[in-house]
């Protein structure tokens, strides 16, 4: 453990005065003259020399309110610097926060949650000891704790008590992700059916104040209103048991069937040999870094000069930004010198593995890293680069991030480390720094960190948990361990993650090989490195999950697909070389379950392996984006419909670009919004917005957001490690499925 580990989020819940505490809960009395009843939790997230960030929700006890004003007076000289989700001001001790827009209404016992950085004296941080909501004062008690104090030596860490249900996995308290994509002469409104919610939950949609369903909605959480302007407002209200629940946060708007997230790039800049760069935006992810139930972006930047490992040459420095959907910058992580760019250095994960309610962001640091609040990680002006451009020597740290602030929270040695270079297969600096990343749930119930180095040759994969503020190792496995051996050289360009033998804990399927939820080697069907990979119920009609992969080595079969829990193959094709791209999923009605295509290999692969026709125009991602449950093909920038005559174009993004060269990605694609179907994330040509793009289709079919499904969501954390991969839901989502089983899991 390092001595830059600042204390971890130490929890202040205030409220007003003149209460009662009964049996640990906030008894509040309605504030009668306004109608108004609140209560205020507000919380130091973490604090550091100078400065802190906290959060606050609001409690709305009382009637409904359109727009709200929160006031607050500190009385030891804070000052607020930053803030999101809300306005903030500050006039000498007195604090205003007023609504953002967005989340205006608050319901009858609905919330609205927003956040800031504000700089302190170091000598006392009390919380305020009052609140008042549109001029009312919230009535409750004050439960002040100690403040987390800045140290240089790792702290004591203030325990958590979070106890999961039995067997249920901890995923994210999501909102209903309302969007409303207009087309033609109307808007498709489409939102969230939470993982957690029964059958019996129906909907009314409101556009306005007028409801536009004659009876609640029973099916697809989505509905064309027809004839509507593309400025319509929308909210949604659950039906429970026949009682209406608080409405939603509005609809966001894709007026042109997209939404611009605005988005700020770093200045470039000159590497040592003379030779300048500018940036691009890359890879990005999602996490509710705030704990408001909506997500926010995490982007990677890519410096013009990034490089491939077998490439030499100085790169200019990666930076990590965090935006909200409105395009509101929270934070940026300058990974520094020693961090080089390019597609197999950097692989960041977005989640909340701590369980409060907040993802967090951990990636790889180095000497000179700079968190989103200042901090420097190591030594500021240690330069470990050599004369090709390489990181051969120095320290080498793992990282997590606070989501909120992009305060570093608890770094600690990268395991595992370098050691002598040419150990993984070359001198020069290629095979050493081969990194890849994920996020696991490795206990069953809540999340652990996937660090990994190596695929080639040596292969080490080390699972973290991030619990009470710190950074601790679970397992490290290792293919020159004894009995690990097999695994060597297995790895591919990217892994997955599932739980592959149905004991409720997921494994790492690292290429052609697979590690136990507990660190040990599950199998490996040894026939070696290769660029793409899925993992899913690829075959229906046999129990259990299927993993198909193409290959690298020539003397082995160009493509396969075996049993997900141990290996066996179903069925192979003939040598073939390099086969550099592979898809498997269900793009055709016309066979059941998925089919299969590569590079390498004529036609398109049924569940056995045998050719039933075309293959498609392109072999790369993948997204649900039409009504129905076949899924359909996304490449460059476009997503066609597979057909055995030829595909058929469904969208064309407009001012867009694709991402990791030939690779041609996006920069995120996955259901972070509406209903189930999938959301497409390209970078604008200049690189100023991240262009979401959501189907304008109907659909009858209702499921729960694929976000919700354990497997799905792990894989959308891991899709920019390396060759970005699409996502995977651990049932078959496909023609002819049956109703997938309802998720074991509980949000935070």
């Amino acid at each position: 453990m390092h001595p830059f580990t600042p204390r971890r989020r130490t929890a202040l819940l205030a409220a007003a005065s003149a209460a009662t505490l009964l049996a640990g809960a906030l008894t509040t009395v309605t504030a009668a003259a306004a109608a108004t009843g609140c209560r205020v939790d507000y919380r130091i997230t973490n604090q550091w020399g100078g400065g802190f960030g906290a959060d606050v929700t609001v409690t709305n006890l009382g009637d409904p309110v359109n727009g709200w004003t929160l006031t607050w007076n500190y009385t030891a000289g804070q000052q607020v610097t930053q803030a999101w989700n809300a306005t903030v001001s500050q006039s000498g001790a007195q604090v205003t926060a007023r609504d953002a827009g967005y989340n205006a209404a608050i319901g009858t016992g609905g919330t609205a949650t927003f956040g800031f950085n504000a700089s302190w004296n170091d000598t006392s941080n009390p919380a305020p000891t009052s609140f008042a909501l549109n001029g009312a004062t919230c009535t409750g008690a004050t439960t002040p704790t100690s403040a987390p104090q800045p140290t240089s030596a790792s702290p004591t860490p203030t325990p958590t008590t979070t106890t999961p249900p039995a067997g249920a996995k901890q995923m994210e308290k999501l909102d209903r992700g309302l969007v409303s994509v207009h087309s033609g002469s109307g808007n498709l409104v489409s939102w969230r059916l939470l993982g957690t919610e029964t059958s019996g939950v129906t909907f009314n949609l409101y556009r306005g104040g007028t409801r536009v369903n004659g009876t609640p909605i029973t099916g697809a959480t989505s509905w064309l209103d027809s004839g509507a302007a593309a400025g319509s407002a929308y909210t949604v209200r659950a039906v429970v048991n026949g009682a209406e629940q608080p409405a939603s946060a509005p609809a966001l708007q894709f007026p042109n069937g997209y939404l611009d997230v605005p988005i700020q790039a770093p200045p470039g800049g000159t590497t040592p040999t003379g030779e300048t760069y500018t940036y691009s935006a890359n890879d990005a992810s999602v996490g509710d870094l705030d704990g408001d139930g909506r997500y926010e972006f995490v982007l990677k930047w890519d410096p013009s000069n990034s490089k491939d490992n077998s490439q030499s040459g100085y790169t200019g420095t990666v930076y990590l930004d965090a935006y909200t959907l409105t395009g509101a910058r929270l934070w940026r992580v300058d990974l520094g010198r020693n961090i080089r760019a390019g597609a197999h250095y950097t692989q960041f994960q977005v989640y909340d593995y701590d369980g409060d309610g907040d993802a967090e962001v951990a990636a790889k640091t180095a000497d000179g890293t700079r968190s989103g609040t200042g901090q420097v990680i190591g030594s500021s002006s240690a330069d470990h680069r050599n004369s090709s451009g390489y990181v051969l020597a120095g320290p080498e740290y793992l990282t997590m991030f606070d989501g909120r602030t992009g305060a570093a929270l608890s770094t600690v040695d990268y395991d595992p480390p370098r050691g002598t270079v040419s150990s993984w297969g070359d001198s020069y600096g290629n095979r050493v720094d081969r990194f890849l990343a994920a996020t696991a749930y490795l206990d069953g119930q809540r999340p652990s960190l996937i660090m990994a180095r190596g695929y080639y040759t040596r292969a080490v994969i080390a699972a973290w948990d991030f619990r009470d503020g710190t950074l601790r190792k679970r397992w490290t496995f290792d293919s020159n361990a004894s009995g690990n051996g097999a695994a060597a050289g297995q790895g591919n360009h990217n892994l997955s993650v599932a739980d592959v033998d149905g004991d409720g804990r997921q494994e790492i399927v690292y290429g052609a090989a697979t590690i136990d939820d507990n660190g040990r080697l599950l199998w490996s069907t040894g026939n070696g490195h290769g660029d793409a990979m899925h993992v899913g119920d690829l075959d229906p009609a046999r129990a259990g999950l299927e993993v198909f992969k193409v290959d690298e080595d020539g003397s082995k079969p160009s493509s396969w697909m075996a049993d997900a829990r141990t290996g066996q193959l179903l069925w192979q094709t003939a040598p073939n070389g390099d086969n550099g791209r592979g898809v498997s999923d269900d793009v055709w009605a016309g066979s059941p379950g998925a089919e299969s295509w590569s590079s390498a290999v004529d036609g398109l692969l049924n569940t056995r392996g045998q050719n039933v026709g075309r293959k498609p125009s392109s072999a790369n991602f993948l997204a649900w984006w039409d009504g129905d449950p076949v899924r359909e093909l996304l490449d460059g920038t476009r997503i066609d419909k597979y057909g055995t005559g030829g595909d058929t174009r469904l969208l064309t993004g407009s001012g867009v670009a694709s991402n990791n060269g030939t690779k041609s990605t996006p920069a995120l694609s996955g259901d972070i919004l509406g209903d189930w179907r999938e959301e497409v994330v390209w970078r604008t040509a200049d690189s100023t917005a991240l262009r979401i793009y959501s189907t304008p289709t109907p659909t009858g079919l209702r499921l729960p957001t694929l976000m919700h499904d354990p497997q799905y969501r792990v894989a959308v954390a891991w899709q920019n490690t390396a060759y970005n991969q699409p996502p995977h839901p651990g049932f078959h989502l496909g023609d002819g499925m049956s109703t997938p089983p309802a998720p074991n899991i509980y949000l935070r």
